[in-house]
């Protein structure tokens, strides 16, 4: 059986994949640089190729490139340390397998390595250079699903339902699925259906007809004729009027819409993109929202985490901000000491990254100094953040302590089984057992969960789905 061969130019990160494929009994070979590996593909061919990103000379994804050039069905797995929606896009629309963000729980990439063993290469994609929105980046791993869904649905035209508290980017996102999309160079229209009047909101989205009602003197494209042949996105749809729900849902099935006051059916070409900070499902359930119509939206659905479940993304999105808003008001950029990074890192913010963002506004503005303290934040991040933040690293002092004061020994094993057990417990039920949702939010691999939960003897009612 051909090798799988292993592209790193860190010495130690090929040191990690030997001893891990070898354990697994897993053929390999391993280059320094991608030139190495191209010279080989003239006479030796992989089954699968696992290669980081960047590189000194050609880069991986030009190895991608030329690979998949040589052997279309050759899987090929991008790794990076650099973890933004360009290089998840690109992986994607160069045909790459999957997309691994480094660090990496090196079980997560061996069944990965085992799935791509077993199955053929995804369908070429077009590369594109689009311009990314920094605003999305994030290393945390629900965000690197967002990427990786936006690099898959690259060439899809599929209705898309992205949900997610307010603040959280939905739009952001909506733009990007637009950009990196076959209808990029049309285009992409927003609406927000809770801020019109809903006896304006079916004339905003269809159109109408001069003299169709008082004040109608003139004749009026809609939102979907705006967006031909480009996308169309409803923001806050789970507060549109059971009415327009229904108009809609007759666009979504047969593609043809009457503007207000018409009788000529009108094609409606467009791909919709649909959001909402509601839980759908519940509104179903009370009657509040059709549930055809609910599943004519739900085909591919995108779940934007809270910033409370992303803090690694914190300091990145306000450094972004901060040099953002200097730029807007022509000022020199501000930093924020460890201490203010620290104390924001322990905020939940309700109004997620849109609030963070007015707060780097507010301390461009406001700070006294170049370098941001804990103390120029606003009142209000100060008074409850420290407690909150100290609470369990007290209480986990105190049970250390009881226990060294009564002669214990194997403290910190027992302890740190203790911590892991609680963390997995409690994921677990956050997430209604469901272990893939659970082990994203844990920053785990799905392989390395379930072999906790063994370990640890946690109750678990298996949920892969």
């Amino acid at each position: 059986m051909n090798p799988v061969w292993i592209i790193d130019d860190d010495r130690s990160i090929r040191w990690v994949f030997e001893k891990a494929l070898a354990r697994e009994r897993i053929a390999f070979k391993t280059f320094a640089s991608a030139q190495e590996a191209l010279a080989a593909l003239d006479t030796e061919t992989p089954q699968v190729v696992v290669s980081d990103i960047r590189m000194p000379g050609e880069s991986g994804l030009e190895l991608l490139q030329r690979a998949k050039a040589l052997h279309a069905n050759l899987p090929v797995i991008i790794m990076t340390a650099y973890s933004d929606l360009e290089s998840a896009v690109g992986a994607f629309q160069g045909g790459a397998f999957e997309y691994l963000p480094k660090p990496f729980d090196v079980d997560h990439a061996v069944a990965l390595i085992r799935r791509a063993m077993g199955e053929g290469a995804r369908q070429d994609s077009a590369a594109g250079d689009a311009e990314i929105s920094p605003e999305i980046l994030g290393q945390a791993p629900a965000m690197q699903e967002v990427f990786r869904a936006i690099g898959r649905l690259a060439q899809s035209h599929a209705t898309v339902l992205i949900t997610g508290e307010s603040g959280t980017g939905k739009e952001l996102v909506a733009r990007a699925l637009h950009r990196h999309s076959p209808r990029a160079e049309r285009p992409f229209i927003a609406i927000n259906t809770a801020a019109i009047p809903r006896e304006l909101l079916e004339s905003e989205l269809f159109g109408h007809e001069r003299g169709a009602f008082t004040g109608a003197q003139a004749q009026r494209r809609g939102r979907f004729e705006q967006a031909e042949g480009g996308t169309l996105f409803l923001d806050e749809i789970g507060d549109m009027p059971p009415e327009l729900q229904t108009r809609l849902l007759r666009v979504l099935s047969d593609g043809h819409f009457y503007r207000v006051g018409g009788h000529q059916p009108m094609k409606a070409n467009v791909r919709v993109i649909a959001a909402t900070n509601h839980d759908l499902e519940a509104r179903v359930a009370q009657g509040r929202f059709r549930e055809d119509l609910f599943h004519r939206l739900n085909v591919i659905r995108l779940r934007l985490p809270p910033l409370r479940e992303r803090r690694e993304d914190i300091a990145p999105l306000a450094r972004h901000f901060l040099a953002k808003s200097a730029r807007e008001l022509g000022v020199e950029a501000k930093r924020l000491s460890e201490a203010a990074l620290k104390q924001l890192a322990a905020q939940d913010f309700p109004g997620n990254v849109r609030q963070l963002e007015n707060l780097c506004h507010w301390l461009t503005v406001m700070a006294p100094s170049l370098t941001i303290e804990a103390g120029d934040l606003p009142a209000e991040l100060r008074a409850g953040a420290a407690p909150a933040a100290t609470s369990w690293e007290a209480a986990l002092a105190k049970e250390v302590e009881g226990l060294l004061s009564r002669g214990e020994t194997g403290v910190l094993e027992e302890l740190a089984r203790r911590f892991e057990k609680a963390l997995i417990t409690k994921a677990l039920a956050h997430t209604g057992g469901r272990r893939i949702e659970a082990s994203q939010l844990l920053g785990l691999g799905r392989n390395t969960l379930t072999r906790k939960i063994q370990e640890l003897g946690i109750d678990s009612d298996k949920k892969d789905e």
